[in-house]
């Protein structure tokens, strides 16, 4: 989902891009990382590989650290400059002010003690720019959008948690922010993610309104939702850096993921 835009965006930036798939590489491997880094020979790195299954993450925890942790650390290791994509689950949920770059982590979930595992794998090695991000939504895969767009073609009204709250972040914008941080060559830890936040009810009964569908997205409690891993409460990001790209307004994401031609 990401990795695709993030490819148009280098490409449409001038870039020569070498876009490796899974079946391409197991960033897992790190004696295959080193080898297709030296035959490629790029100025940077932007790792747009995970294991994303928060919940399958529960019972495999140690797959997903594999990737999430060990590969990241691989391609750290390999690359003149990474770009390494992390996440809001670094963080324990419970904040009621926007998470910035220098608050304390504590993840709660194996996937998010995998994506923890892969920030100190990836901080241990050269050049890099470890950047969270939240709610992430495209239109190249499976998100939460396209879901409530499909429970929408047969229902008048679909229960969503309001509980939750994060920065719905488009990938449409999120890429050619992660093109920039790694033509800028910026260090350390960035967040970057849509601009505001809202709760999955309110994100989604915006894409009902924008799509026209006439569904009505019911509030509801995640204790009514249990999951195999425990959804963060907040997931707000921020950033205290001046050099931090900025994305837009989240709606806005949503109105161009709506607007994708892909979609169309």
């Amino acid at each position: 989902m990401l990795g695709r835009d993030v490819v148009a965006a280098a490409e449409s930036a001038g870039h020569d891009v070498i876009a490796l798939a899974r079946a391409d590489l197991d960033i897992a491997d790190a004696d295959a990382v080193r080898a297709a880094v030296a035959d490629a020979r790029p100025d940077a790195v932007i790792n747009c590989a995970a294991w994303t299954d928060v919940d399958g993450a529960e019972a495999e925890e140690e797959a997903a650290t594999r990737i999430n942790g060990d590969g990241a650390g691989n391609l750290a290791a390999a690359a003149p400059f990474l770009v390494h994509v992390s996440s809001d689950y670094v963080f324990d949920g419970t904040a009621t002010e926007p998470y910035t770059e220098g608050d304390p982590t504590g993840p709660r979930t194996a996937y998010g003690r995998s994506k923890m595992a892969g920030e100190h794998a990836v901080a241990e090695q050269g050049e890099h720019a470890i950047v969270r991000t939240a709610w992430v939504f495209g239109p190249h895969g499976k998100n939460f959008i396209a879901t409530m767009l499909k429970l929408a073609e047969d229902r008048d009204e679909v229960n969503v948690v309001a509980d939750q709250f994060g920065c719905p972040t488009f990938t449409g914008h999120l890429a050619p922010a992660l093109v920039q941080i790694a033509e800028q060559r910026l260090t350390g830890i960035l967040h970057v993610a849509g601009g505001g936040q809202c709760s999955w009810q309110e994100f989604a009964q915006a894409a009902f309104e924008e799509a026209g569908t006439g569904t009505t997205a019911n509030p509801v409690t995640t204790a009514e939702f249990p999951r195999p891993a425990p959804r963060p409460p907040w997931s707000v990001l921020r950033s205290t850096r001046r050099d931090a790209p900025v994305l837009p307004y989240w709606r806005h994401g949503l109105t161009d993921y709506l607007n994708s031609e892909v979609l169309q």
